[in-house]
């Protein structure tokens, strides 16, 4: 009977390590190196991790504070996201856009939209977005431009 309880004790220990294991393996999802090998033709050196949302996410709180030309100076002379992901580059200009829109600078505004637009040509605004009076014509006539 202590070797059924044994091997019983044992079977679950086992299947409990593999599903550890199998956990453990799950959770690492990202590849371990996603430009190629270290020194190879394919590796570069990643940019800073965040600093290009963290400056997205400084641009959106002041535009969230009604600080819209604050929002166009922190988005505009943020390097890190002129050199970084293009999302981030479409979020930017969109948010930069909708300040321009509504601090009467209609022209300015529309160069955003076209400048997202130029980067994804499916850009578009979202739902909760469209039919604003002031920035959806504007978003609009540059999407026709284009």
């Amino acid at each position: 009977m202590n070797q059924y309880k044994d091997k019983k004790l044992l079977g679950r220990a086992f299947i409990i390590c593999i599903l550890a294991g199998a956990a453990l393996v799950a959770g690492c999802t990202t590849p371990l190196f996603k430009s190629g090998w270290p020194g190879s033709a394919n590796s570069q050196k990643p940019a800073e991790p965040g600093t290009a949302q963290l400056a997205l996410n400084e641009g959106v709180d002041l535009y969230d504070r009604g600080d819209y030309n604050g929002t166009v100076k922190r988005l505009a002379t943020a390097n890190e996201i002129w050199t970084g992901n293009k999302a981030i580059q479409v979020q930017a200009l969109k948010y930069m856009a909708f300040s321009y829109c509504l601090t009467g600078r209609q022209a300015l505004c529309r160069q955003q939209f076209e400048k997202a637009l130029r980067i994804n040509p499916a850009f578009d605004l979202a739902p909760g977005e469209k039919g604003h009076p002031l920035w959806s014509p504007v978003f609009e006539q540059a999407k026709k431009a284009r």
